[in-house]
């Protein structure tokens, strides 16, 4: 990557977050961290944050952060606009945290060429347990917000992500990284982070396919 001015496409869980890392160290420059939200803007996609969390990761990463909603039907549309308008600020690349589903990097290049830009995936075929050990390795700390029903039970929300909650997951035959939506994590401390999230645990909450844990600042 070089020196390359970025964006990281930021979800506030481990991929993203070690997506980051890897492009610092290559000598990229983050200058965005992008979260798409519900069209209602109260929560984040997939991972159901709220937006104070993620712009308390941004302010302790230090990197500013936008936050775009929309449906999604809009999706696509909306994530070009600011991509466009990142490129208008000398933005010259996208990292991303996809790992080894081919869809995901396709849809990923689609909107950087759209909007003039690079797509980056610094953790591309790494192999999805590496991946995870390497990011509990560097000293990084998960916690699980969200499981899908199907996989995993509500008893894995709150937990830390260590190396003996990655063994009870793959004694589940469930892949611990969670590539195809098993599980999302929020980052809340790390080598990258300045200081490290003081967060409180809340009620479960979810349908009949996701489940959630609040989660809040001190």
């Amino acid at each position: 990557m070089n020196t390359d001015d970025f964006f990281c496409s930021w979800s506030g869980g481990k991929d993203s977050c070690l997506a980051l890392f890897y492009a610092m160290e290559e000598g990229g420059r983050p200058k965005q961290l992008l979260t798409m939200f519900n069209k209602d803007g109260d929560r984040s996609r997939s991972h159901g944050t709220r937006a104070r969390l993620v712009r308390a990761q941004a302010d302790s990463l230090g990197v500013p952060s936008t936050i775009a909603s929309a449906s999604w039907d809009e999706y696509e549309d909306v994530f070009v606009q600011k991509l466009r308008r990142f490129h208008g600020m000398g933005i010259s690349a996208g990292v991303f945290g996809d790992i080894d589903l081919q869809e995901h990097r396709d849809w990923c290049v689609k909107v950087c060429d759209a909007a003039g830009l690079k797509a980056h995936h610094p953790l591309w075929q790494q192999g999805r347990i590496s991946v995870v050990e390497e990011f509990i390795d560097l000293g990084f700390e998960a916690i699980v917000v969200c499981v899908s029903n199907e996989y995993l039970s509500q008893n894995y929300l709150g937990r830390t992500l260590d190396r003996q909650l990655i063994q009870r997951i793959q004694a589940r035959h469930v892949d611990p990284c969670g590539e195809r939506g098993e599980l999302h994590t929020l980052v809340v401390d790390g080598p990258v982070f300045d200081r490290p999230l003081n967060v409180s645990l809340g009620q479960i909450r979810g349908d009949e396919y996701h489940s959630f844990i609040e989660v809040d600042l001190q």
